[in-house]
């Protein structure tokens, strides 16, 4: 068997997002972010792409699988550039982002707990009433103060989560 030819740097922006995963799309997004720093052009203009953009793009792209943010994951690009970097400024990133996601799973398990309850209560038939409607008729509700418009927030829901 003959085998595979090795890698010939720099690459395309296809190449590029092949070995990366990223769409090429994304690619020119995290650029002008500048989350790549400058990627180096062909006199045509055409991107270059270094092996250590690629692993740059392979850095984000699990960040994001993740569910950083692109703020977080600039963060952690630069401390990961860093090596003089203190591991205490990534473990603090990482511990906020658990965090975040904590509350956000408890606020969706909060909500499937409600639109259980609803639809244990909802007969599914040929009946018009549907307590499913009449909770969003009722939470969703909007007064009015003067010229605006104010959203009445949903009892509900803030009461699930708290």
């Amino acid at each position: 068997m003959a085998s595979k030819p090795e890698q010939v740097w720099p690459v395309t922006i296809g190449d590029a997002a092949h070995q990366s995963g990223v769409s090429a799309k994304m690619l020119r997004h995290y650029e002008a972010l500048g989350l790549l720093g400058r990627v180096a052009r062909t006199e045509a203009g055409y991107r270059q792409y270094s092996e250590a953009d690629v692993h740059t793009l392979r850095f984000i792209k699990r960040s994001r699988n993740l569910g950083f943010s692109m703020t977080e994951i600039d963060e952690l690009v630069s401390l990961w550039r860093n090596r003089r970097r203190a591991s205490a400024s990534v473990k603090r990133i990482a511990q906020q982002h658990v965090q975040d996601l904590s509350e956000r799973i408890a606020a969706m398990q909060a909500m499937q707990r409600t639109l259980q309850n609803l639809l244990q209560h909802c007969h599914g038939d040929e009946r018009p009433d549907c307590p499913i409607l009449d909770d969003l008729a009722s939470h969703g509700a909007v007064a009015t103060h003067g010229a605006g418009r104010t959203r009445v927030p949903d009892r509900s829901l803030s009461s699930a989560l708290e």
